[in-house]
């Protein structure tokens, strides 16, 4: 995608882009390694945005694997759709997509990637996304995300990291991926 796309959206709607440019291919990679995406059956990806992290997911994952991408943004969908044949992209707000419908013949959901800015959201946005989300993971399943370094220590970062403390088991932090822009880091934890 142009980056151009990638900032008119960011200036369209900053609380859902979320970031002024895509994430790189060293933070999507550890993105795939901290989630085990290798080894997973069934991939649902938030926020797919403009397919940094599709990509890598679509490289890593295990043949015969399922894909769900969950994007508010219908203009970076449209292109999702283009670009990645054989992907399933809706577009909806994670916290009211209805996951029991879409999994009614389909095996549970073992790996989720978000690409969402959790911290621009406000709290109550934050649980809504989680609790809808969260109950579809299988157990022994892994859930990881990103932040960026620096801003995990503001306010509303440190809130982030309890509630993901809060909803699941063995939050880690992966070492920071210096070359994103700005620098980041994977959040995982398990079911």
């Amino acid at each position: 995608m142009p980056a151009t796309t990638f900032l008119r959206e960011f200036f369209r709607n900053w609380k859902t882009v979320g970031a002024v440019a895509p994430s790189s291919p060293a933070l999507a990679a550890q993105m795939m390694e901290s989630a085990d995406v290798g080894k997973a059956r069934h991939i649902l990806e938030l926020g797919p945005g403009t397919g940094a992290f599709t990509a890598a997911i679509q490289d890593a994952m295990p043949k015969g694997s399922h894909y769900l991408g969950i994007e508010i943004n219908a203009a970076f969908a449209d292109q999702l759709r283009s670009r990645f044949t054989g992907m399933t992209f809706e577009v909806a707000g994670a916290q009211e997509f209805d996951f029991k419908a879409y999994l009614a013949d389909k095996p549970p959901i073992d790996v989720i990637v978000s690409g969402l800015p959790w911290t621009a959201f406000p709290p109550s946005l934050q649980e809504a996304i989680l609790g809808n989300v969260l109950p579809h993971l299988s157990l022994g399943g892994r859930f990881a995300t990103f932040a960026y370094f620096g801003f995990h220590l503001l306010p509303s970062g440190r809130r982030f990291r309890q509630l993901l403390k809060q909803h699941l088991t063995g939050v880690k932090t992966s070492p920071v991926v210096w070359p994103n822009i700005p620098p980041a880091f994977v959040y995982v934890g398990g079911k």
